[in-house]
Order: structure tokens, then C-alpha cells, then sequence
């Protein structure tokens, strides 16, 4: 999943980054309100992390700004603001979810996989796709009851499929939400990564539409 941080503070940023790297999400951060505010329009994300107090732009602004503007991007409010009027403020703007700081990775991890289920329609954390079972909390995935092993990258890519059921993916989708801006971006490695998945999950399990990218039936 690829993530937006909007973070002014250098070591909360690298804390956040590290954490949902290791968790298996791709994070592009901001470090202020205006670029956060442009690559949040701009960039198609499945979730931002917005800080409140932010230089150039309020966290306020850029969320009232997105929303104005029709993007319904899943967004987690980080703050030390933790009065609930504040609180209040912050959903009535538009924000899906809070936590206020001093926070702990796994809750952020829990709470964005959470935003980012609801938005596609799931309620639970085990997604199932024909003999395919994909527990996005515990990372997990298992192929008529018996578990598979996928390095990061291919367990990323099988999570954005699954959200997508029935859909055409294009190929240059998979790069972005695959890969942060400062990785390599190849869009052949995309179709090691789909064979990679298809020798483990089954050549059904991906059907490729010619010309058009690909898409998990």
C-alpha cells in the first residue's frame, strides 16, 4: 500500500517511515503543508498520515482543501493536539480517523490497514479470494489452508489485487503503489513480481488483459 506522511518533525517522520516500511507499505513523505497539500492532490495514494501543526499550510487547510477538491483519500490525523474539540475539528474537516501523540507504530499500522479495508469495502482483516486467504494483519497468506511464503514486495502486491477484486489494474498503478520515488521504478519488474505470484498462488490467480494492465478475478 502506498502511503502519504505529512510530517514536519525529522525523527517522527523516520520513526513512522521505518515502522510501516517494515510493515509492508510504501511511504512518501512531505514535510510541509504546501507540498503535502500538492502531492496529496496530485499522487494517487490509498492513505495519508497528516500532521496538524505544519509550516507554510495548517493540516487543517490541506485536509478542508483535498476534501473541496473531491479527494476522498483515506486520512489519518497524527497530532499533539489532543483536546477533543480539536479532535472534533479535525473529523468535521474530514479526516476518517485520530491519534494523538506520543503514539506506537502498531497501532498507526492497524489503524491505517483498518481505513484502507473500509474504503474498499472490507470489514475484516482476512481477505479470501477462491483458495487464496490473505490475513492483512498478521502479513499471512495461505493457499488451500496451507501457508505461503511472499517476500515483502510480493505479499504488497497481492494486498493491492485483493483490495481490487474484478478490477483492471494498469501496470503503471502497480509501479506507483509498489515503490516509494527514490526506488528504482522498471515496469518489467512488475511482471516478475505478477509470475513470482502466479507460480506460488496459481496461473489463475492474475489474469493479464492485454494492453491494459492486470486483473485478479
Amino acid at each position: 500500500m502506498h502511503i502519504l506522511l505529512v510530517e514536519d518533525d525529522d525523527e517522527i517522520a523516520r520513526r513512522i517511515i521505518a515502522g510501516l516500511t517494515l510493515a509492508g507499505f510504501a511511504v512518501e513523505r512531505a514535510d510541509n503543508g504546501a507540498d503535502g497539500y500538492a502531492m496529496g492532490a496530485s499522487d494517487d495514494f490509498d492513505a495519508a498520515i497528516l500532521d496538524l501543526g505544519l509550516p507554510e499550510m495548517e493540516g487543517l487547510d490541506v485536509l478542508r482543501r483535498w476534501r473541496r477538491e473531491g479527494r476522498a483519500l483515506p486520512v489519518l490525523i497524527l497530532t499533539a493536539r489532543g483536546t477533543w474539540s480539536e479532535k472534533v475539528d479535525g473529523l468535521n474537516a474530514g479526516a476518517d480517523d485520530y491519534i494523538s501523540k506520543p503514539f506506537h507504530i502498531p497501532e498507526i499500522v492497524a489503524r491505517l490497514k483498518a481505513l484502507i479495508r473500509r474504503t474498499s469495502g472490507h470489514a475484516s482483516a482476512l481477505l479470501t479470494h477462491g483458495r487464496v486467504v490473505l490475513d492483512t494483519a498478521a502479513g499471512r497468506v495461505t493457499l488451500d489452508g496451507e501457508p505461503v511464503e511472499l517476500t515483502a514486495r510480493e505479499l504488497r502486491m497481492l494486498n493491492y489485487f485483493m483490495h481490487r477484486i474484478g478490477r483492471i489494474i494498469p501496470q503503471a498503478d502497480l509501479v506507483e503503489h509498489l515503490y516509494t520515488i527514490d526506488e528504482s521504478r522498471e515496469s518489467n519488474t512488475i511482471e516478475v513480481y505478477v509470475s513470482r505470484l502466479r507460480r506460488k498462488l496459481g496461473a489463475e490467480v492474475i489474469t493479464t488483459v492485454r494492453g491494459l494492465g492486470y486483473r485478479m478475478d
